[in-house]
């Protein structure tokens, strides 16, 4: 192993089991026990089935969205990007009555062509990806409402019923769709820590020139991450579509960027790049939409999950804050 390698493993790598994976676990672990206690429904799978399936599509977003932010970038397209992959795959569906593989590719390649051009811009425009999908957000946004025309998509048929709420979208009481997020999330996280590829993205997040000097292929690799990310959202629009009815509106992918971003953050993922865990962003998506069920539930304003997220993000990013500078002082 080079000298080099064996720099990036051990100093930008986090441990296999973070400490803020530990306490998002604990913080799950009592919020469930708490809720359980307030409203016993909701440990039933009544309950927990549609959390998990809800889950599913932030999660597995989030899960590009923590590589891209490892990196040191950033992705605020992804609402805009769900809402052109989500129209197309329903309309193909109504029109051409397409099967379920060819749905699923459709979606997944529309999502990475988005993705794409997200990539081509950023690696190799050399603008800040805060600005670059700042615009596209908004074009992806203009194309999608262009796609739906002036109405909805009525009559979308139960092709995509595998990664939804009914009893055809669960295996042993677990979702489908949340089932396939955890497989991904598990293989991700594995090439992130056991590739010298993966290790590459936390090294050029933690000094992109030192990356390069070390012979990383930078643009190439940043390109790779919004590739990811638009693959990974075309399947998220499929899990967004089945949990719906036969009625696809305006609003799918709205506000789901905020949800995405707010997962990978309170997972532990460094807003500054070069640390993050893609399980974090997994237990970060669980915690989102748990206090979205549990506010729910509780029969308490809608605002109030907005408060409580928003806590949880500002405790999660000065915690990240007080580790860079403890670490820095050493």
């Amino acid at each position: 192993m080079s000298t080099v390698t064996a720099t990036i493993r051990h100093r930008v790598l986090p441990p296999r089991l973070t400490g803020q994976e530990i306490v998002l676990a604990g913080v799950l672990v009592v919020l469930w026990a708490a809720l359980a206690v307030s409203t016993p429904a909701f440990l039933t799978a009544g309950s927990i089935q549609p959390l998990l399936v809800a889950t599913a599509p932030i999660a597995l977003a989030g899960v590009g969205m923590t590589i891209v932010i490892i990196t040191g970038g950033i992705d605020v397209s992804v609402g805009g990007a769900i809402m052109v992959c989500s129209v197309l795959t329903a309309k193909a569906l109504v029109g051409a009555e397409v099967s379920l593989p060819v749905a699923v590719l459709l979606s997944v390649a529309v999502g990475g062509a988005l993705g794409l051009v997200n990539g081509v811009l950023i690696a190799y425009g050399r603008v800040h990806a805060i600005i670059i999908t700042f615009g596209t957000a908004n074009l992806f946004m203009f194309l999608g409402l262009r796609i739906f025309g002036s109405g909805t998509v009525n009559g979308i048929p139960g092709t995509l019923a595998f990664f939804g709420r009914g009893a055809g979208g669960r295996t042993l009481g677990v979702p489908h769709a949340f089932l396939i997020t955890v497989l991904i999330t598990a293989a991700a996280w594995w090439y992130l820590r056991h590739t010298a590829g993966g290790r590459h993205f936390f090294a050029i997040g933690g000094d992109a020139q030192a990356a390069r000097l070390a012979g990383v292929r930078v643009q190439r690799r940043v390109l790779l991450t919004y590739l990811i990310t638009g693959l990974l959202v075309g399947l998220a629009s499929c899990f967004v579509i089945a949990q719906g009815t036969s009625t696809l509106d305006q609003s799918v992918g709205s506000g789901k960027e905020l949800a995405v971003i707010a997962a990978v953050v309170i997972g532990g993922t460094s807003i500054m790049g070069g640390r993050g865990s893609v399980l974090g962003t997994l237990l970060g998506a669980l915690l989102v939409q748990s206090v979205a069920s549990g506010v729910t539930q509780l029969g308490w304003r809608s605002q109030l999950s907005d408060l409580f997220v928003g806590v949880f993000i500002i405790v999660a990013v000065g915690a990240d804050l007080l580790r860079t500078r403890a670490r820095r002082s050493r």
